[in-house]
C-alpha cells in the first residue's frame, strides 16, 4: 500500500476511532442518559480518541517516508557485486539511477524474463538488481503499512481501556492541541532559522571571493565570471549599487501611486461610501490582487510602456522602451488593493466613541478623519504600507517584463533599470555550479534583501508600539 492510500486509510480509521471513543465513553457512563456523570463531554472523548489514533501513526508515516528511500538504497547496494560497490560516488550513483529507472519502468514478470534471457552480463545484473530494487520497495511497504496501522490500532486499544467516569478527557485533548500549536509555531521559526542559516552560509562563501565592500558599494553590475585562465572579459564586477538603486526606484514609484490611491479609497469606503458601494466597491478592488503578475507584466510591457514612450518623444524626452516609471506605474497599480483593503479595515476598526466625541467637540468630517481616526489607525495603515513595501521589492515578473535587466545606475524613471529580486532569478536559471561567484551572488542578494526586510519591520514596530500607547 503506497503512502497516499495509507494516509487515507488512516484518516477513515481516525473518523470511526472518534465514533468509537464516543460510544465507548457513552458505555461507560451507562447510557445516553446518564452521559451527565462524566466529567467530559462524550464528543471529548471522541477527539481524544482520534487524536491518540491519527497523531502517532501519522508521525511514523512520515518518519517512514523520510528514511524509506536512504535504507532501501543502502540495502540495494550492499546486494551488488563488489566490482559495482567499489565504484566511485558518481559512478556509483548514476549506475543505482539506471536501476532506479529500470524497476519503474518494468513489471518483476518482464524482468524476470530479461533475466532468463539475456547472456549479457551486464546487463543481467542490472535488472537482477532492478528485481531486487522491487522486492525492497514492496516488503518496505507492507512494513510500513503494517506499523502505521497497527500503532493506530494499538494506541485507541491501550486509551478506550482507561476510560472512566473521572477521566479527564477534556485536559487531555486540550494538552495535546497545545502541543501541536506549539509544534506548529516551532516549525515556522525552526523554517525560518534554516532559510536565514542557509542563505547566510552561502554568503559566507561568496565573500570569501569577492569583497564586502565591492559588493555592497561597487557601482558595476556584471557577475559573468571567466571559466578557463585565458578567458577575455570575465573578470566579473559585483558591485551592487546599481541594481539596489533600480529596487528603491521602481519600489518609491509604486508607492507613490499606491498609498495615496489606496489610502484614499480607504477612507473613502470606510467613512463616505453607502453600505451597499462598499459592499460592492471593496470585493471588485480586491480583484486586482488576485490577477497573476504575468497578466501585469505583459500589461506593463505592451501597454503602459508604448504609451509612457509615446508621450516622452512627443515633448522631446528620451524614453527607454522597458523603463522604470511603465513598471512602477503598473507594480504601484497591483499594490492598491493592499493598502486600500488593510487601511480600510484599520480606519473601520477605530471605536466610534472616538468619532463622535470629535463630532461633539464641533469638528467636522474632514477634520475628525485626518485627526483623529488616521492616527488612531495608524498602527494598522503602517502594516499595510509595510506589506505593500515588501510586496513591491519581491517582485520580479513586472520588472523583467517592463523594466528589463540592464544594471543601470540611474535615477532617472526613464531609463532602463533592473531589481535584486531579478538579478537572483537570472542567476539561478539553468544549470549551475554552486561554487562560483556568480551562482553565490544571488544568495549574497538575498542575505541583503532579507536585511532590508528586517529593517523595515523594526521600524514598523516602533511606529505601531508608539502609537498603539497613544490610543489605546
Amino acid at each position: 500500500m503506497n503512502s497516499s492510500i495509507l494516509f487515507f486509510v488512516l484518516l477513515g480509521l481516525t473518523l470511526f476511532s472518534y465514533w468509537f471513543g464516543l460510544q465507548r465513553s457513552l458505555k461507560v457512563a451507562g447510557g445516553a442518559w446518564h452521559k451527565k456523570e462524566l466529567t467530559s463531554l462524550p464528543q471529548q472523548f471522541g477527539l481524544l480518541t482520534a487524536m491518540v489514533c491519527g497523531l502517532p501513526a501519522l508521525i511514523t508515516l512520515l518518519i517512514f517516508n523520510s528514511g524509506e528511500h536512504i535504507v532501501v538504497e543502502q540495502l540495494l547496494t550492499s546486494t551488488l557485486p563488489v566490482n559495482i560497490q567499489s565504484l566511485s560516488n558518481v559512478d556509483l550513483v548514476l549506475y543505482l539511477n539506471n536501476i532506479r529507472s529500470i524497476a519503474s519502468s518494468e513489471t518483476p514478470a518482464n524482468i524476470l524474463q530479461v533475466l532468463s534471457q539475456s547472456s549479457d552480463l551486464k546487463n543481467s545484473s542490472e535488472y537482477k538488481a532492478a528485481f531486487t530494487l522491487q522486492e525492497l520497495n514492496q516488503q518496505a511497504a507492507w512494513l510500513k503499512t503494517a506499523l502505521v496501522l497497527i500503532i493506530a490500532c494499538v494506541s485507541v486499544a491501550v486509551l478506550v481501556r482507561k476510560f472512566s467516569l473521572t477521566y479527564p478527557a477534556r485536559q487531555k485533548s486540550e494538552r495535546i492541541i497545545r502541543a501541536l500549536l506549539v509544534a506548529s509555531s516551532a516549525v515556522a521559526i525552526l523554517t525560518t532559522v534554516g532559510i536565514v542559516i542557509s542563505v547566510l552560509f552561502e554568503s559566507i562563501q561568496f565573500f570569501k571571493s569577492v569583497s564586502p565592500l565591492e559588493f555592497m558599494f561597487g557601482t558595476q553590475w556584471s557577475p559573468q565570471t571567466a571559466m578557463r585562465v585565458d578567458q577575455v572579459a570575465g573578470s566579473g564586477a559585483f558591485g551592487a549599487i546599481p541594481l539596489f538603486a533600480g529596487t528603491m526606484l521602481i519600489t518609491f514609484i509604486a508607492m507613490l501611486l499606491a498609498v495615496p490611491v489606496g489610502l484614499m479609497i480607504a477612507i473613502y469606503l470606510s467613512q463616505y461610501a453607502s453600505a451597499k458601494l462598499r459592499a460592492f466597491a471593496k470585493p471588485m478592488l480586491e480583484v486586482l490582487a488576485g490577477i497573476p503578475t504575468v497578466v501585469y507584466g505583459f500589461f506593463a510591457a505592451l501597454t503602459v510602456a508604448p504609451v509612457i514612450r509615446n508621450m516622452g518623444e512627443s515633448i522631446g524626452l528620451s524614453v527607454a522602451s522597458e523603463s522604470a516609471l511603465a513598471a512602477g506605474l503598473v507594480m504601484g497599480t497591483m499594490i492598491i488593493p493592499f493598502v486600500s483593503s488593510l487601511s480600510e479595515d484599520a480606519i473601520s476598526a477605530v471605536p466610534n466613541a472616538l468619532k463622535e466625541a470629535s463630532y461633539g467637540m464641533g469638528a467636522t468630517k474632514s477634520e475628525t478623519v485626518l485627526k483623529v481616526l488616521l492616527p488612531a489607525a495608524l498602527p494598522g495603515i503602517v502594516g499595510a504600507i509595510l506589506l505593500a513595501v515588501s510586496r513591491a521589492i519581491g517582485e520580479t515578473m513586472i520588472v523583467v517584463m517592463a523594466a528589463g535587466m540592464a544594471a543601470n545606475l540611474t535615477a532617472n524613471p526613464l531609463d532602463s533599470v533592473t531589481t535584486v529580486t531579478v538579478q537572483i532569478v537570472t542567476l539561478l536559471t539553468g544549470d549551475q555550479e554552486f561554487d562560483s561567484p556568480k551562482t553565490l551572488a544571488a544568495f549574497a542578494l538575498g542575505l541583503m534583501l532579507f536585511i532590508t526586510t528586517l529593517g523595515l519591520n523594526v521600524l514598523a514596530l516602533k511606529v505601531v508600539r508608539k502609537y498603539r500607547e497613544q490610543y489605546d
